[in-house]
């Protein structure tokens, strides 16, 4: 049976446009996207959305799933429970697992893993170098075969720098996008914090944000040099923005991405040495926050994304220097960037761009898209909805989010993948 939702805020991100009207949804794929009239009810099933907006599936980079090695921390179902509930349907998992998904039959297990027990879809990236040691690329021919939609060693720089050139230049050949992280390591090493009055108060080991501009220099001077396809997986200061402005001035086949900690924290969060504000990139300054957030209105900055990196509370609850980093964020991405729309930092259109459209053309996905033949990957939302989060509900087996007791808004009332629901709160008004 076809899906019809009708009275609709319909979130465009490809026209940047909020219309109401109604959607389609027939075969998995939506069919029919009405702004005027009345559309056909028949053979349907009717969800009246009552004026909440509906907009395309987030899609994901980043996140972190514990299988194999770390079930404990996350699995395949409990991170796509809480997608679904946080309006994800597609998750871009990375492969720092234990062990490192750097083989095709690692990735095949990944893959099975995800079929079984998510129920939104896991597109998986595999690592860059063999167990992201920076020495020896991995089989990026056979790993993309096998499904790997990007190649990364996530928090780990490739140091050797021809090592990271070869690589570039096989995946060029390839057509397969690199992912890297952008800092310094010599610098970045051990930090806790970023450098400045508030690190020195603490005491606390830090790097300059400088450390950021020129790990990300280094890249694109390669990206120049090879024309590899490459995403700078968090742009975190506002050093780096004009170095990142003229890379794509150039022509330079580069994009990059942030995360909504960074768009929606600062390191004031940290003054008390509360861990569960502990992520990499350390957290930056106001300054920094509001200029990533203009980058990202401006489109500089293409991708907004969680970074879920579930930890456990063992590895939480230690000295701040000592103290795992990351934040969950699969259940909170969604209403953190509602706060940003109420205070008028972003659209609706701009947030979605980021969240969902142009991560899904960077990766070649089909999602991402409120336009006939898409799939039907959608959320239906109500982005004005207030409540306070409270972390033990969360559907994540970690529970360590910076926003445990934050007054937030924007209540996913449902999550739609292929046309079939798989999260959210009731919709009243289905019958």
């Amino acid at each position: 049976m076809d899906v019809l939702f009708t009275n609709a805020r319909l979130i465009d991100p490809e026209a940047g446009t909020e219309s109401k009207g109604s959607l389609r949804i027939s075969g998995g794929k939506i069919a029919e996207v009405l702004t005027e009239g009345a559309p056909d009810v028949s053979g349907a099933q009717v969800i009246d959305a009552g004026g909440m907006c509906m907009a395309p599936g987030v899609v994901d980079i980043g996140v972190k799933i514990c299988e194999p090695g770390e079930r404990h921390k996350e699995s395949f179902r409990s991170a796509g429970l809480a997608a679904a509930a946080g309006g994800v349907t597609t998750i871009v998992t990375r492969p720092d697992t234990l062990p490192t998904i750097d083989t095709p039959e690692a990735l095949e297990f990944q893959t099975r893993r995800a079929a079984e027990a998510a129920p939104v879809h896991v597109a998986p990236m595999a690592a860059l170098t063999k167990g992201r040691e920076g020495k020896e690329m991995v089989e990026i021919g056979f790993l993309k075969d096998a499904g790997a939609v990007a190649f990364t060693d996530c928090d780990r720089v490739v140091e050797n720098t021809k090592v990271f050139s070869r690589a570039l230049t096989y995946a060029k050949s390839l057509d397969a996008l690199v992912m890297a992280h952008v800092q310094e390591p010599g610098l970045s090493h051990g930090a806790a914090a970023t450098s400045g009055a508030r690190a020195s108060r603490m005491g606390l080991p830090s790097v300059s944000a400088m450390a950021e501009r020129m790990g990300l220099d280094r890249d694109i001077a390669l990206i120049e040099m090879t024309g590899a396809a490459y995403h700078a997986d968090q742009i975190t200061t506002h050093r780096a923005l004009p170095a990142l402005e003229r890379a794509k001035a150039n022509g330079l086949n580069v994009t990059a991405g942030v995360s909504i900690h960074h768009l929606t924290l600062t390191e004031a969060a940290i003054k008390e040495y509360r861990t569960f504000f502990k992520v990499k990139p350390p957290l930056r300054t106001e300054e920094d926050r509001a200029a990533a957030v203009a980058a990202v209105a401006s489109g500089l900055i293409d991708v907004v994304s969680s970074m879920h990196t579930p930890q456990d509370e063992e590895s939480k609850r230690l000295p701040f220097e000592e103290a795992a980093s990351g934040a969950v964020g699969l259940e909170t991405l969604l209403p953190a960037m509602m706060g940003l729309v109420a205070a008028g930092e972003l659209t609706l259109p701009q947030v979605f761009r980021a969240a969902a459209l142009a991560p899904a053309r960077r990766l070649g996905l089909p999602s991402g898209r409120l336009s006939v033949g898409a799939p039907g990957d959608v959320i239906l939302f109500d982005p004005d909805a207030a409540f306070t989060l409270d972390r033990t509900t969360l559907l994540s087996k970690s529970k360590n989010t910076p926003f445990d007791g934050a007054k937030m808004r924007g209540r996913v009332a449902g999550t739609w993948v292929r046309g079939r629901r798989v999260g959210g709160e009731d919709a009243d008004a289905t019958h």
